[in-house]
């Protein structure tokens, strides 16, 4: 463990949310980082704090402000979900105790671990996908996960260094994102190689085990920028949807249908599983559909959707009208 600690005190990246031990910014950062690459992260991160930099400021935000801050990381609940918690502060401190914070909505077992555990230096586990993968290899098993990351961080905060549990968690994290990565690890370089279960086996590559990978699944879609008088046509989306109150352009599925006409720009999105392709097309005229009718300048300021803000952007950088 000692050369753990020494590993990561010496090689831990300068990251923005390592620089505090306030549980509102740690929290922030925790629910980015869910299923985002961290250089994707840190700009968001440090837009978020300057415009939110604490509880009761998100608590007061209006949600387009909040969705807005969020807009191109996805995932959208976890962006509304921020905003339920702080709401239902009320004003009061973040909670410091486990139990409380994994009531919270949005915080699982994970979050809430790496919640106390860096910002207030308490013995709980975390197991995301780097420290899973560190501590299957290291023991050489793919079951009792969780077991085994609780008593590595009981063991830390009996030793003598400076906040141990929170070192220890970060210090996992770090060797699974740098050392034990998912491929080609660099085995030579892991301060806790003489005691890795997996290389003295032999078997890196049998660790953890792999998942299996849901079919992919191919979606078209067709959107239909209407312009009229210096104008555009946008919906909010509905609520209980995939990026409900989200802005898009008027859209369909196609099916197996094909459109006439030529589309002035062409999206490909990646959600999960499936490979959705957008064809957007410019059409000069006014329809009968609900929604609202702004210029270009007003529809910078909305939320869109991740697919849909690609096409706002073709709009304006291609002169398509």
């Amino acid at each position: 463990m000692n050369k753990l600690l020494r590993w990561f005190a010496a090689n831990a990246r300068d990251l923005p949310w390592r620089r505090t031990t306030d549980p509102y910014a740690i929290w922030i950062s925790e629910i980015m980082l869910q299923q985002t690459q961290v250089s994707t992260v840190i700009p968001y991160f440090e837009r978020w704090m300057r415009e939110l930099p604490d509880v009761s400021s998100l608590s007061r935000a209006r949600e387009q402000k909040v969705l807005k801050l969020w807009e191109g990381l996805g995932y959208y609940t976890r962006a509304r979900n921020l905003h339920r918690v702080a709401k239902s502060l009320n004003g009061d401190a973040f909670p410091h105790e486990f139990d409380e914070v994994l009531k919270l909505p949005g915080i699982g077992r994970y979050t809430a671990g790496a919640i106390c555990s860096i910002a207030f230096n308490q013995p709980t586990a975390i197991l995301d996908g780097n420290v899973r993968r560190v501590l299957s290899r290291l023991f050489a098993k793919n079951e009792e996960l969780w077991e085994a990351a609780e008593q590595l961080v009981v063991l830390a905060s009996r030793t003598n260094a400076a906040r141990a549990c929170a070192a220890l968690n970060q210090s996992l994290m770090e060797l699974g994102a740098l050392i034990c990565t998912p491929h080609q690890p660099r085995c030579g370089e892991c301060p806790i190689v003489a005691n890795c279960a997996a290389q003295k086996l032999g078997r890196i590559g049998d660790f953890p085990a792999k998942p299996v990978r849901p079919e992919v699944t191919h979606r078209r879609f067709a959107a239909f920028v209407y312009h009229h008088k210096g104008r555009y046509l946008v919906q909010q989306r509905p609520e209980h949807v995939v990026n409900a109150r989200l802005w898009e352009f008027p859209n369909t599925e196609l099916f197996d249908k094909r459109l006439q006409g030529k589309p002035f720009f062409v999206v490909k999105h990646t959600i999960t599983r499936y490979r959705i392709g957008i064809e957007a097309f410019l059409i000069l005229k006014r329809p009968k559909l609900s929604g609202k009718w702004l210029p270009l300048v007003s529809l910078e300021r909305l939320p869109f959707s991740s697919a849909h803000r690609k096409i706002l952007v073709a709009l304006r950088t291609q002169n398509a009208v």
